[in-house]
């Protein structure tokens, strides 16, 4: 394999085409062992020097899918948080950026809404109160007015 020059600093497009091509090397060796790899996203960037992304390895499940520990619980507890257990990965905007909701964390009473940053996956803390407000805003924002 030929030497390739290192890029003078990471951009979020680079990094997504990296992220990419090891998940696809990632599937591929996960597949010889009848496993399944899935992204977990890109977790954190230094635009300068580094980025990081998680891929979980899995057993599938008879439908051929993978186990998503976090949109199961978030399921079980949506409606104790005041939301749907179909909120999982919606997007919501705090005016300035918009995020994903990743999951519940039951041990966070004030700030158990876990979201990811789009487009750089880093991980937020919300209160409930607070995205249930952002996401009933998005909703009013796409409704058709009558």
């Amino acid at each position: 394999m030929p030497k390739v020059s290192p890029p003078r600093n990471l951009t979020p497009g680079l990094c997504r085409r990296i992220e990419a091509d090891m998940l696809e090397a990632c599937r591929q060796v996960a597949g010889k062992h009848g496993l399944l790899a899935e992204s977990l996203g890109i977790k954190a960037m230094d635009l300068r020097w580094t980025f990081e992304f998680g891929i979980r390895v899995s057993i599938p499940l008879p439908d051929g899918t993978a186990l998503d520990p976090e949109r199961i619980l978030f399921e079980a507890l949506a409606e104790e948080y005041g939301f749907s257990p179909d909120d999982y990965g919606r997007e919501f905007s705090t005016g300035r950026e918009r995020f994903r909701i990743a999951g519940l964390d039951p041990r966070r009473p004030r700030y158990p809404v876990s979201a990811a940053r789009i487009p750089d996956g880093q991980g937020f803390k919300f209160t409930a109160d607070h995205v249930a407000l952002l996401l009933r805003a998005e909703t009013k924002d796409v409704t058709p007015e009558r």
